[in-house]
């Protein structure tokens, strides 16, 4: 075809995601669309993938994804006249540990909300629907009846051929050299064709998404991880089957296995070892590239397969394909908005025949309509700005290929990965490191999650679906900031100034509160333009044209971008980024003014300095110090913003004057339950897919204030609910669950009388109150205080209810002591 002059969207790759992207494009009313491939369709890393989709996930979005993708193979050859070959076989997923067991009942809850079939099985059942498979050492699985698996090229083709049906165009054998962009925002993309001006560019390049990215001066972190599978001589005992056997996924043999027509087919992530190539981006020139088998790497794994379908191991290896796939830091694609506005990233996609519908449909809707049914929160493209721009290959091939050794690694809660790190070293890490700490990681610094008494416990992280060794050491923190008083590195925030004449009308015009006055404090939102959570900030006024601005450390880009997006034309102001220039201290607990005022002149009395203020003090010598008498616990205490390099300084004279008073370090494991007994929500409770209405903040939007980013439309969707027309999805419910030996986790589904009516995005235990606490997203009408619910937490029925206040100290008369 001729290459047209213009188009609304030009979408780079022609995989199984660019397809997606551009046949769900169509389908909401986008046909002005331009797929552009350099070779054939699917001649990237979509050609040789397996083709697999289960049901069996651990997250709401992703549960919800593979089920689409599930229906829509099914469906798309009568829409497309294009054959999918899809396979509804069938899948196990084996048990043989009790942590595999507890990881995979725990989603049985999940599935039933969703409406994925998902059962939980024992050995016999696993032997009658695969008589070739070894249950000798299982403990059972789960069974997934509606998983299968697709051919990549026909589901590629199919899409493509439905978008194309409504208009969407397709450039083959033509690749991108080059993208310009203009004055206006729009883009030129020169291709060995011409050039095409796009409103919208979309990378969905796959193994070449970095390639793309650095054409606009952005960066894909990601590792081009080296994937086998083998498949056999024919089996004729599979030939005489009467149904597929089903597929088995088995984290002994780290990997699938499943029939091929009349053969096996055995599929390997290697735990050690695994290879990445292309340091440098792959050659432009390659089509269908594969790669020698590897023996020695994958040896074991081959060899435990053919351990566990023995009838296999009489067979040799006819076939092996040896690919290239797409590994994110943390596994986890990068979809939607990249920093540069209007270009959007679609990449490391690791499973794309999988979760490629999915996601393709979503980003469609976050294109067109400006939001998604479903939370892409966590696939947020910017989520890794903290990585400097000349480490981003570098990093992205070490952590990608540490991703791919992991990906049949049971996924226990907190569970770390240890390679390339620190990225952030603060001058507290060897502080806390001589301490004890144990630490995760939080948009790359190093936060202490607890610390072993040096007297018992070793310095070593101990994790589980259940309580472990951290149990009882975090209840000891937590008690240590409700008796006395604790210190806590808060470190990882994302930091701002806005300073300048206009700051305080560039503030008001983007978020929902009313401006705190100066020297006081104050929670606001911003909203998306369609009336939904876009961001969480806590606003301190420092002077009349200055706003410290705080908010989760992950959101730094995304709350930049939307600055920019939305900064009202010629107004006279500055955002200034100091997340790396501020570290944080806080003390909290009722003796934390007997300790700070050791370190400092400053009254901190209530009449001088009050719950909810602000002051610049000096503390213990140094100057400087951004004192907010706020924090994250429900206690009486101070965030202390010094500058970074003083943090230590300041952590040393705080210890010291701490001691009388049986000053203790605090971890995350502790202030998660901290915060959860005073109700304080968390980004993970607050996704872009509700509004504040759902969310129950109502309290921070003020629509009379005047216009802000999002209040119409936010108007719009109130007036809907009140009238009926379309009533709010969910409400969010703080729950109290009656728990012993596990904690509420995310996904975890509620019920009311057995039937799923919520899920749980955040729990903790509250280690001060005894009790195990949660927020869920339920049904409006089971969410009402005192409700009777159940939370399935590792698969069993725990009793709950809704509260209807915090559990402790719902009038915050200590905050204010």
């Amino acid at each position: 075809m001729s290459l047209p002059e213009a188009t609304r969207v030009a979408i780079i790759g022609g995989g199984i995601c660019g397809a997606s992207l551009l046949y769900h494009l169509a389908h909401e009313g986008w046909s002005d669309t331009l797929l552009i491939e350099k070779g054939e369709l699917t001649s990237g890393s979509t050609w040789h993938a397996a083709g697999q989709v289960t049901h069996s996930v651990s997250g709401y979005t992703l549960a919800a994804m593979r089920r689409y993708a599930c229906e829509l193979y099914d469906s798309l050859p009568a829409e497309s006249g294009v054959e999918t070959t899809w396979h509804r076989s069938g899948s196990f997923r084996i048990a043989y540990h009790d942590e595999e067991v507890d990881w995979l009942r725990a989603q049985l809850g999940l599935a039933a909300y969703v409406g994925n079939e998902m059962d939980w099985v024992g050995p016999e059942f696993i032997a009658e629907r695969h008589p070739f498979f070894d249950t000798s050492e299982a403990q059972g699985a789960v069974w997934t009846p509606n998983d299968g698996h697709v051919d990549p090229t026909g589901a590629t083709n199919a899409l493509v051929a439905v978008a194309r049906q409504k208009g969407a165009q397709l450039s083959r054998r033509n690749r991108v050299i080059e993208i310009g962009r203009r004055a206006d925002g729009t883009f030129d993309v020169v291709t060995e064709a011409g050039t095409v001006h796009a409103e919208h560019v979309v990378n969905a390049a796959g193994c070449y998404a970095h390639r793309v990215a650095q054409m606009v001066g952005l960066a894909v972190p990601m590792a081009n991880a080296l994937h086998s599978y083998f498949v056999t001589t024919p089996v004729p005992e599979f030939a005489e089957l009467d149904a597929e056997l089903p597929v088995v996924r088995d984290d002994y043999v780290s990997g699938y296995i499943r029939q091929e027509q009349d053969a096996g087919l055995i599929g390997i992530y290697e735990q050690r070892n695994a290879e990445s190539v292309w340091a440098d981006g792959p050659g432009w020139d390659l089509e269908n590239p594969l790669f020698d088998a590897d023996y020695d790497r994958v040896g074991l794994w081959l060899e435990r397969a053919l351990e566990r379908v023995p009838i296999l191991a009489d067979h040799g290896i006819r076939r092996v394909i040896r690919g290239a796939i797409a590994h994110t830091p943390d596994g986890d694609p990068l979809i939607g908005p990249s920093g540069v506005p209007s270009f959007w990233q679609f990449a490391g996609v690791q499973v794309g025949l999988a979760d490629g519908p999915g996601l393709g449909r979503e980003l469609a809707r976050w294109m067109v309509h400006g939001e998604t049914d479903l939370s892409l929160r966590a696939y947020d493209a910017r989520r890794f700005g903290y990585i400097e721009p000349g480490d981003m290959a570098a990093y992205g091939r070490i952590k990608g290929t540490e991703d791919y050794e992991f990906r049949h690694q049971t996924p226990l809660p907190g569970l770390e990965r240890p390679e390339a790190r620190p990225y952030r070293p603060s001058p507290m890490l060897p502080t806390l490191s001589d301490a004890g700490a144990v630490f995760t990681q939080v948009y790359g610094w190093e936060r202490p999650k607890w610390f072993p008494p040096a007297a018992g416990l070793p310095q070593r992280d101990v994790v589980s679906f259940r309580r472990t060794d951290w149990f009882e050491v975090a209840a000891a923190e937590a008690a240590a900031v409700r008796e006395r008083v604790g210190i806590i590195d808060s470190t990882a925030f994302a930091k701002f100034d806005l300073i300048g004449p206009d700051a305080a009308s560039v503030l008001d015009r983007l978020t929902t509160n009313r401006l705190p006055a100066h020297g006081r404090i104050s929670l606001t939102y911003t909203l998306t333009p369609t009336g939904r959570i876009e961001g969480e900030l806590t606003v301190s006024r420092l002077g009349p044209e200055h706003f410290y601005l705080v908010s989760a450390a992950v959101f730094e880009l995304k709350e930049r971008e939307f600055f920019e997006t939305h900064w009202p034309a010629g107004a006279d102001a500055r955002l200034v980024t100091r997340s790396g220039d501020y570290g944080v201290l806080t003390l909290a607990g009722p003796r934390s003014r007997d300790v700070l005022s050791a370190c400092t002149d400053a009254d901190l009395g209530n009449d001088a300095f009050r719950w909810l203020s602000c002051q610049t003090i000096t503390v213990a010598g140094i100057p400087g110090v951004r004192a907010l008498r706020v924090g994250f616990t429900g206690e009486l205490g101070w965030e202390l913003h010094v500058p970074l390099d003083r943090i230590a300084d300041l952590y040393g004279a705080l210890s010291e004057a701490g001691e009388p008073y049986g000053m203790a370090n605090v971890g995350n494991h502790a202030t998660e339950g901290l915060r959860m007994e005073k109700r304080y929500m968390i980004s993970r409770d607050l996704t872009h897919d509700v509004t504040p209405d759902e969310a129950g903040l109502g309290r921070f939007v003020k629509p009379d204030k005047g216009d802000f980013v999002g209040r119409d439309a936010l108007l719009a969707r109130r007036a809907a609910a009140g009238s009926g027309e379309r009533p709010w999805r969910w409400k969010l419910a703080y729950l109290a669950v009656d728990t012993d030996v596990a904690e509420v986790g995310g996904s975890d589904a509620v019920c009311r009388d057995g039937r799923p009516v919520g899920l749980v995005t955040t729990g903790a235990y509250g280690f001060w109150v005894g009790q195990g606490l949660a927020f869920a997203y339920l049904n409006p009408a089971d969410a009402e205080p005192g409700a009777p619910l159940t939370v399935r937490v590792l698969g069993e029925h725990r009793p709950a209810r809704v509260l209807s206040e915090p559990i402790h100290d719902p009038t915050s008369a200590r905050l204010r002591q």
